[in-house]
């Protein structure tokens, strides 16, 4: 058998395992079984992040053709509105194409590193074990998915409880949500990079997601998301938010013990990822969509970042105000600045007492 019909047989073996069976549908088929528009069932592959071919091209399964039949349930129901419906479609294909790749290169690592396999074979190896991996991965998604989901109701259902939403009354322009937000960037990440293979790149920067996300889960925040050398995070509350960013000035610059951290998955494993970072918190209203937080605040805490020095963490004086209070912490104003794009601030250093 030569390597081009083994690979063939390779793909439809993987199609079967992963998608539940052979491709015999077109999208025509697709949106004939729904009852949706042809388009709209091209729109909903499209927004996968999926390849959608030609309309009468066999390219689906019969498991494809289920899952546009729930989505065609859910509108014909009124549900959800197909604008929203796209939306969540949207969320789905972003989040499902950045993990498979994620999961599926960690594999090719492990493969490469304990069968001494260099990437090609590395490869090779992680397509014949996906058949017997994904059922496990699938069923780790699903339970993490809906622990995440419980996690947002129950954070809904305190601060709803707590009078959460004060502050927009009256106010149909304010934004929703009060929360603290704040940036964590790398110091001199150009430079400390610089040179590094790929390998060895990848591991500088995944061993600072997550030794950040860590840090923000442990004080009681939650990330938003990571931007190579940055950490976005919020907090429902501004004393936890400013906890946040005090432990990963700390944890992320020279308060950390190296040799606790060593070992496998630590921080300082291989003696790398151990990098200063500066830090911008702010206390104000945000807008939560698409995954990502967006509002004034969230401008200000980046600027913040932008000026603060190495292992410190600034935060403007109407946060400050709120934190007068706060156990464990000194507050230190600073002398005014020109913040790009917000103008004159005087910022306010937080320090742990």
């Amino acid at each position: 058998m030569t390597d081009e019909v083994q690979d063939g047989v390779q793909a439809a073996a993987l199609d079967a395992a992963l998608l539940g069976g052979p491709r015999t549908l077109s999208l025509r088929d697709l949106a004939d079984r729904s009852g949706l528009d042809l388009e709209l069932v091209r729109l909903y592959w499209r927004t996968l992040g999926l390849p959608h071919p030609d309309a009468d091209d066999v390219a689906f399964t019969g498991r494809d053709a289920e899952a546009v039949e729930r989505v065609a349930a859910l509108l014909r129901d009124d549900h959800v509105g197909s604008r929203t419906m796209i939306s969540l479609t949207r969320a789905l294909g972003h989040t499902s194409d950045r993990l498979a790749l994620w999961q599926v290169e960690a594999l090719v690592e492990d493969m490469a590193t304990r069968r001494d396999l260099d990437d090609p074979a590395a490869r090779r190896a992680v397509l014949d074990e996906l058949p017997r991996l994904a059922p496990v991965l699938e069923e780790q998604l699903l339970h993490s998915y809906r622990r995440h989901l419980a996690s947002i109701a129950a954070r809904y259902a305190v601060e709803f409880a707590a009078g959460g939403s004060a502050g927009t009354e009256g106010d149909p322009a304010a934004l929703p949500l009060a929360r603290a937000v704040g940036f964590a960037d790398m110091v001199s990440f150009t430079r400390r990079t610089a040179g590094l293979g790929s390998t060895d790149l990848s591991d500088f920067v995944q061993r600072f997601e997550t030794a950040a996300r860590d840090v923000v889960t442990q004080c009681g925040g939650r990330v938003v998301k990571t931007i190579g050398d940055a950490v976005l995070f919020v907090a429902d509350d501004v004393r936890t938010g400013a906890r946040v960013a005090l432990e990963l000035a700390r944890v992320l610059g020279g308060d950390l013990d190296v040799e606790r951290e060593r070992g496998a998955g630590g921080l300082a494993e291989g003696a790398r990822g151990v990098t200063p970072v500066r830090v911008g918190v702010v206390w104000g209203r945000v807008l939560s969509r698409f995954g990502d937080v967006f509002g004034p605040s969230v401008n200000v805490a980046a600027r913040l970042t932008d000026i603060a020095d190495p292992s410190t963490v600034l935060t403007d004086p109407a946060t400050a105000r709120l934190l007068l209070d706060a156990p464990g912490m000194l507050l230190e104003p600073l002398p005014e600045r020109e913040l790009e794009g917000i103008g004159a601030l005087a910022p306010v250093r937080i320090r742990t007492a």
